[in-house]
């Protein structure tokens, strides 16, 4: 199985690939990228049963490594831990729920194309352990997104793929920039070039000034993809305009990539910075809840209340994160995986409506709940998790990463706390508004309740949000292996005495 990884990542580019060809009819595509999805899916689950915590290699399982350019250091080098596994599998499930639920389209095999290149992208972010070939996968990522989002968007798609485009590219050549000037400095302090993370965190020791400029040129990448507050406006311009598989991608995927970017990259790299930037990125964290959540309560578009919920969760992971502690990193790691889930259902049952209505406007419905009782049976549990409610998984990953932020301030933290309750009014309201009530739209009497192909989608992901809300020790436990990893190299590579007993303090530890 040493090879096993291998195939996760390039079995949706080579099925893309043949799917191009005239090999494939289009009648038969969509159940071809079905199939191709479910024997990735299959592939990556068997990963996670083989994935053993206790034979790692420098931290990681089912490492692979070639040299490409050995003069610069620059090799296919491929590996999973705790982390990375279940934002792979995330990847795999979620495209898979994606390509079933997906309505005829126009060019449907142009749309299966890009989704499964996208898949193998994405999958390519979170197990690649050379630098370059991370940055690689993480521009590549903007081009299917981008033809998705330009060909089958809304009324302003191109404008919206524009947006999306200028702002994610801009700012990663930025961190390219960092990525360059570590791998040099790694040259000079080693005198051999290489762009292995593994190399970085044994020999890439730097001085407070040097972290803190790489810090920066790596923040700007990564907080624009995430997205945090002020680089955040191309997001709901983006789900506004994409079409609702586009949407479901975006906010299940897509924006974890940023997210566990920092993890990665930012905090074992340069953790004395990190440290003397905590409470401004705090802060920032804290304008996201609060500011885009009272946003979300004014809109009077569904797709939007979505969006700006998602920005809101968003800044709990990145405060999560930031609390440089096992219970705030592996929280904010497992909300990841959870704001995946519950607002891919989210995005998707908004994309049913408007499938059946062709509008998205609140006004525009109400009493849906007697017309489509199953469907709101659904919404109601993804609404749940999506406010934190205790036995979802939403609750556990939010808890556990403003918990862990409590050891670090408690202020900032019930601040940040905040998103519960007003999450809590925004969605209720928006359930009050479409679901209860009496049918004030005659044409929403006639809807029909979710069908069997429906059903196949919306069922496993309200399972799930269950199931992990009950018993998220199935997935934790692997998790906090990995994070205690990143802890330790952070402790171990802090320069400054005040800043290992600050991470051992958040930590706990003597």
């Amino acid at each position: 199985m040493e090879n096993l990884l291998n195939i996760i990542l390039f079995l949706p580019l080579l099925s893309a690939l043949l799917l191009c060809s005239n090999i494939i009819n289009i009648s038969f595509a969509k159940t071809y990228a079905i199939v191709v999805s479910i024997i990735e899916l299959i592939l990556v689950l068997l990963m996670w049963y083989l994935f053993d915590a206790s034979n790692m290699e420098d931290g990681f399982r089912f490492v692979s490594q070639i040299d490409i350019i050995s003069n610069i250091g620059f090799s296919y080098f491929v590996g999973v831990d705790g982390i990375s596994l279940f934002l792979v599998l995330l990847s795999a499930f979620m495209t898979l729920i994606s390509i079933i639920y997906l309505n005829s389209v126009d060019n449907i095999k142009h749309f299966l194309v890009s989704l499964l290149v996208l898949e193998s992208v994405m999958i390519g972010v979170f197990i690649a352990l050379d630098v370059m070939l991370f940055y690689i996968f993480w521009e590549f990522s903007l081009i299917p997104m981008l033809y998705i989002i330009g060909a089958w968007g809304g009324e302003r798609k191109l404008y919206a793929s524009i947006k999306f485009f200028l702002y994610t590219f801009s700012a990663s050549l930025i961190m390219l920039f960092g990525i360059l000037c570590c791998a040099y400095l790694h040259y000079s302090l080693t005198g051999r070039w290489s762009f292995s993370i593994i190399d970085w965190y044994n020999f890439l020791n730097l001085g407070l000034d040097k972290q803190q400029v790489l810090f920066i040129a790596f923040f700007i990448g990564i907080a624009v993809k995430v997205p945090m507050f002020p680089f955040h406006t191309w997001l709901p311009y983006a789900h506004g305009q994409a079409p609702s598989v586009g949407s479901i991608i975006l906010a299940s995927i897509l924006l974890k990539m940023g997210s566990y970017a920092f993890i990665r990259f930012s905090l074992p790299l340069f953790p004395d910075a990190t440290i003397s930037f905590i409470f401004p990125i705090a802060i920032l964290c804290v304008i996201m809840v609060v500011y885009t959540s009272m946003i979300a309560y004014v809109q009077d578009d569904m797709k939007q209340v979505i969006a700006y919920s998602s920005i809101a969760h968003m800044g709990v992971i990145v405060l999560g994160t930031f609390s440089l502690n096992i219970e705030g990193i592996s929280g904010s790691v497992f909300f990841m995986l959870s704001h995946g889930i519950i607002s891919g259902a989210l995005f998707m049952m908004v994309g049913i409506l408007y499938d059946r209505t062709h509008t998205k406007l609140i006004k525009d419905y109400g009493g849906i709940a007697s017309v489509m009782p199953r469907f709101t049976i659904i919404f109601v549990i993804a609404l749940m998790g999506s406010i934190g409610l205790p036995l979802t998984m939403g609750f556990v990953g939010e808890f556990l990463s403003l918990l862990g932020f409590f050891n670090v301030n408690v202020i900032i933290t019930l601040l940040a706390g905040s998103s519960i309750i007003v999450g809590a009014v925004y969605m209720l309201n928006l359930f009050r508004n479409v679901f209860l009530g009496a049918v004030t739209n005659p044409k929403n009497k006639e809807l029909q309740d979710i069908d069997f192909r429906e059903k196949i989608a919306l069922i496993p992901l309200a399972l799930i949000i269950v199931w992990l809300g009950i018993y998220p020790k199935v997935v934790l436990d692997k998790i906090d292996i990995a994070v205690n990893e990143v802890v330790a190299i952070m402790y171990d590579r802090a320069i400054l005495s005040e800043n290992k007993d600050f991470i051992s303090q958040v930590n706990r530890r003597d």
